[in-house]
């Protein structure tokens, strides 16, 4: 189906200012249907409309919202302690973690560690006021097990993931 914006554009390929107007000159080749402008017209109308109208009501079955993350992925395991919590993530190759703080403010020691099956921990640590990390390691097919601390307090997970 080949749409035009433009009026006047003949179905061979030419241009003809003409050629929606009544007692054309015989001449000029080709036919401009009146509908098809108003097709596009209400179209070009409706679209907008419905995008509105999704954005106000939301994409359908959405999950409730989250406070937004520094890790990206599907969370799989939160640990709490007495003054936060450690949160790992996983996407589909990579794991990552996150120490959050029960109560933002002051700076205070905060750590976070991830390590992969087999490989070294990798490690986020000193004052902060909001999280430590996130921290990142590959872990396609492998465990992973984190810890996190916020003050005297910590967490930890064992193996995960496998």
């Amino acid at each position: 189906m080949r749409v035009s914006v433009c009026e006047g554009v003949d179905g061979v390929g030419g241009v003809d200012s003409a050629a929606g107007r009544r007692g054309r000159p015989s001449g000029q080749p080709g036919r401009q249907r009146p509908a098809a402008g108003r097709r596009l017209a209400a179209g070009l109308l409706v679209l907008p409309l419905l995008g509105a109208f999704g954005l106000v009501l939301g994409p359908a079955g959405s999950a409730p919202a989250q406070a937004a993350s520094a890790c990206s992925g599907r969370l799989v395991k939160t640990v709490t302690f007495s003054t936060g919590s450690l949160r790992v993530y996983k996407s589909r190759a990579y794991a990552c973690a996150v120490t959050v703080a029960k109560k933002p403010g002051a700076r205070r020691a905060m750590r976070v560690s991830l390590q992969p099956r087999g490989g070294r921990a990798v490690v986020d640590s000193g004052t902060f006021t909001k999280l430590a990390g996130p921290v990142r390691v590959h872990a396609l097919n492998r465990c992973v097990r984190a810890s996190g601390a916020i003050g005297g307090s910590s967490g930890s997970t064992g193996w995960i993931m496998c």
